[in-house]
């Protein structure tokens, strides 16, 4: 199959007919073999009944349906377990997406070698306070910590090769950093093409400040988990040697001022408490990254590597 096209969706039942028309048109005009991948993350309008029409419709239309909302990141894993295209295309469904970009992005990623193409919507028609300022703050701080030069790490509208897809795992709201989570499982190509912005013809934006401050606090998760997911020991146990070692040396500090020096009032100085707390955090730090070692050593993905070749 060329193409998967997988689309997270909650409560779109009036961009739903339309955007598979569009999407179809666009098949059939490049000949492409491909399957529409509705996900409906929980919606309470009718938009699980118009997928099911569709699908009558169209076969290539197939659809997950979740119980209740789980989110972005949700729909689009399930959505990337279920495609089969040797191009995954993902797209949001409010139509403010082009179809009329994906021959483009596909001859990006099978013929230029992409492992994944982002989309950069350069003219944008939301809101400049609400959205946009936002946005960019997001993508600065996301460019600085991934080292990834995008500039819409947002844009619902990307390009995958298969295998990419079949390598990650999207969850909480980390649908954001698809491509840092790409680059620490081993792919290093990442292109980007202007894309067209359309304004929102149905319905209203799902995006606001409360979504903005999720990501700076998923990106500070989801770097610091992927760091030391493996050894835990690395972050807790260094830390945790540094505290202790402070609290010991202002401890024997102490200890000498009152033998030696005959010094009293210890333990009213600020330094005694100071010096027990570090060595008891340090402590902890410490049994923190011991436990931490365990738990990795026996999760069942210590030993999953990602294998692009093998011979014989």
């Amino acid at each position: 199959m060329d193409i998967s096209v997988v689309i997270p969706l909650l409560n779109e039942e009036e961009s739903l007919p339309e955007l598979e028309a569009w999407i179809r048109r666009v098949m059939e005009e490049n000949n492409y073999s491909y399957e529409i991948i509705f996900v409906d993350d929980g919606s309470n309008d009718n938009s699980w009944k118009v997928i099911k029409e569709l699908s009558f419709i169209n076969p290539s239309v197939k659809g997950i349906r979740f119980q209740r909302n789980y989110g972005k990141s949700a729909a689009l894993n399930e959505g990337f377990k279920m495609a089969k295209g040797e191009v995954v295309i993902t797209m949001d469904a409010d139509l403010q997406d082009s179809p009329d970009e994906i021959p483009e992005m596909r001859k990006m990623v099978l013929e230029d070698g992409y492992d994944i193409v982002s989309g950069w919507k350069k003219k944008r028609y939301d809101s400049k306070l609400s959205k946009n300022l936002p946005s960019k703050l997001f993508n600065a701080a996301t460019r600085k910590a991934s080292g990834i030069y995008l500039h819409d790490f947002n844009c619902g509208l990307k390009a995958y090769k298969h295998k990419v897809v079949k390598s990650i795992e999207v969850y909480g709201e980390m649908h954001r950093y698809i491509p840092l989570i790409a680059k620490w499982s081993g792919f290093k190509k990442f292109g980007e093409k202007v894309v067209e912005h359309r304004a929102r013809k149905y319905g209203v934006t799902k995006f606001g400040w409360n979504r903005f401050i999720n990501g700076f606090l998923d990106l500070a998760s989801i770097m610091f988990v992927w760091k030391f997911r493996k050894n835990p020991m690395h972050f807790f146990g260094l830390w945790g040697t540094l505290l202790f070692l402070f609290g010991f040396i202002v401890s024997l500090y102490l200890g000498i001022s009152k033998i030696f020096f005959d010094q009293t009032g210890m333990t009213q100085r600020p330094l005694f408490y100071l010096a027990l707390v570090t060595m008891v955090i340090g402590s902890q730090f410490f049994l923190a990254g011991f436990l931490g070692e365990l738990i990795s050593r026996n999760g069942p993905e210590r030993n999953h590597y990602y294998i692009e070749e093998k011979i014989n």
